[in-house]
């Protein structure tokens, strides 16, 4: 079974945010967050495929050569409250990419 993580991250030196997907590339969700740190950018929001709720990103496909880009857009990310099934949860958002980091933080 492959590790699914996903992480928010902000880089000052271009004032640009993005969400990036691992299906496989790391073993371990910190050593997906160091690599990004290494590369001086900041991390906002890590997540576990089962700690987070997709809004309107698909999952991605297994690939363990590469991280995937989901978004990327001008600026820090947002958040946003975000409504599923009747329960409001604090979502974030990069261009119209939206997902819920953690299904345990209902507003």
């Amino acid at each position: 079974m492959n590790n699914y993580y996903r992480v928010t991250a902000y880089y000052k030196n271009e004032d640009l945010s993005f969400i990036v997907d691992s299906n496989g590339l790391f073993e371990k969700l910190w050593e997906f967050s160091a690599y990004l740190v290494e590369k001086d950018i900041d991390i906002i929001e890590v997540s576990k495929e089962e700690n987070m709720l997709d809004v309107n990103i698909s999952p991605a496909e297994e690939d363990t050569e590469h991280f995937i880009l989901r978004a990327i857009a001008d600026g820090k990310p947002e958040y946003i409250n975000q409504v599923i099934d009747g329960t409001t949860y604090k979502a974030i958002k990069v261009a119209d990419k939206i997902y819920i980091p953690s299904k345990e933080e209902i507003i």
